[in-house]
């Protein structure tokens, strides 16, 4: 602890206690504040309040850092695996041999679903949104698996834990092919993590699926770079909701509808749309000149992010992982084309310089996703895919933490005051 601060309100001065981090900004501890004062605190989003304490991941927008449990996310996913990376998020320490590879066989162990959940999917139309599939089914776990959602339990937690993580990319694939009319494929356990996803979403019962081994360490990398991401919608919404005490399938179909927003998960979808709607590299400087113009509402989509002030740490591997893609693919695509020339200028143009609109990861992994065949409607739900590792570490967290309470934010209330009712035929 650290000096503490002093808070004015009126003629009264308080002091509270000052929490230093191991990293980043302190911060003042103001669970006495409404009992000392009668007052509460205002912070729409709460852009300025520490809701928390975690251990798992730290980010500094201003200088582009990201780190998992203490390392940077650049070198895990240059370096690491998925697996990997997923135990670190879980247990705190990047695993031995021995300890990836129990880590690994359990969850490849864990990927069938019930039978009776195919039935589910039946119930949705055929056009209907990946992640309202993925709302509903990942909620319905939790009449599946009932030995697993006592919370008190930490042997239950962690049989929780795996099961998301290992099942998953399975209900993932199934809503993909319940869209395309195509029949589901059970997982093979023989397959990396990735590689098993791959071939339950674009493989047939027909004929042998083939992983590409560069598509599989792009996917990787995709799901590395999204596995977590601090205390952002989704993942306090999966902490608010398990706060309660729900159990922890319907704390992730929490976590999954938050993430269906726009404004959080669907940022690389708005890219590609925004790639699409260019259709053309001639009418890239028009679209420039609009992003340029105060006066005009269109935004370039998939450049600068709201947290990294300097540049975004997962762009640079997502760049890399992009051009290998393509040079593998050797596609043909006016989006691409597209989006190649749009990164060019971007990096070289001293507007987008100044303004520090460099290409994020969205813009990046929505371009590698649509060059492996991925409908754009699925990117969300391959967000959530990845990011299920992180909402379970930090449920767990959660769930251990003798401070946590079940979430309650106060408000400041702007309706009428005291009125008394009139009978309605005197109104």
């Amino acid at each position: 602890m650290t000096e503490p601060t002093m808070i004015k309100t009126g003629t009264t001065e308080k002091s509270y206690p000052t929490l230093p981090g191991t990293v980043g900004p302190e911060v003042v501890d103001i669970r006495r504040f409404y009992a000392d004062t009668g007052m509460f605190t205002y912070d729409p989003g709460f852009t300025s309040t520490a809701a928390c304490q975690s251990a798992i991941t730290y980010i500094d927008g201003d200088a582009g850092i990201l780190l998992h449990r203490g390392y940077p996310i650049d070198q895990l996913a240059e370096k690491s695996s998925f697996m990997e990376v997923s135990y670190l998020l879980l247990h705190g320490e990047l695993p031995g041999e021995k300890e990836l590879a129990d880590f690994t066989w359990t969850i490849s162990r864990h990927t069938m679903v019930h039978e009776q959940l195919s039935t589910f999917y039946r119930g949705f139309r055929r056009d209907a949104h990946p992640m309202a599939i993925l709302c509903g089914v990942v909620g319905a776990l939790s009449s599946f698996y009932h030995d697993s959602t006592d919370i008190t339990d930490p042997k239950q937690r962690m049989i929780a834990s795996h099961r998301l993580i290992a099942k998953m990319p399975t209900l993932v694939a199934m809503a993909h092919k319940y869209s395309v009319g195509q029949p589901f494929l059970y997982p093979q356990n023989d397959l990396s993590y990735t590689g098993n996803f791959l071939r339950m979403t674009f493989g047939v019962p027909a004929e042998k699926y083939v992983v590409n081994p560069i598509i599989e360490a792009a996917m990787d990398k995709i799901f590395i770079l999204h596995a977590d991401h601090e205390q952002n919608a989704s993942t306090s919404t999966v902490r608010l909701a398990g706060s309660s005490g729900a159990n922890p399938f319907a704390c992730m179909a929490a976590g999954i509808a938050c993430l269906w927003g726009p404004a959080h998960g669907g940022a690389n979808e708005a890219a590609l749309n925004m790639l699409r709607e260019i259709g053309d590299v001639k009418r890239i400087p028009e679209y420039i000149a609009r992003a340029k113009d105060k006066d005009d509402p269109f935004r370039l989509m998939g450049f600068g992010h709201r947290v990294y002030k300097n540049f975004d740490p997962r762009a640079r591997v997502m760049k890399a992982t992009a051009d290998e893609v393509l040079r593998e693919l050797n596609i043909t695509d006016p989006v691409l084309d597209v989006a190649k020339e749009l990164e060019h200028i971007a990096l070289n143009d001293p507007y987008f310089i100044e303004k520090k609109l460099y290409p994020n990861v969205d813009f990046y992994s929505g371009v590698i996703l649509n060059a492996i065949g991925f409908p754009t409607e699925m990117f969300t739900a391959l967000f959530a895919l990845a990011r299920t590792v992180g909402w379970v570490a930090q449920w767990n967290e959660m769930i251990s933490d003798p401070e946590q309470k079940i979430g309650r934010p106060r408000q400041l209330y702007v309706g009428e005051a005291h009125r008394d009712y009139v009978p309605v035929g005197d109104r």
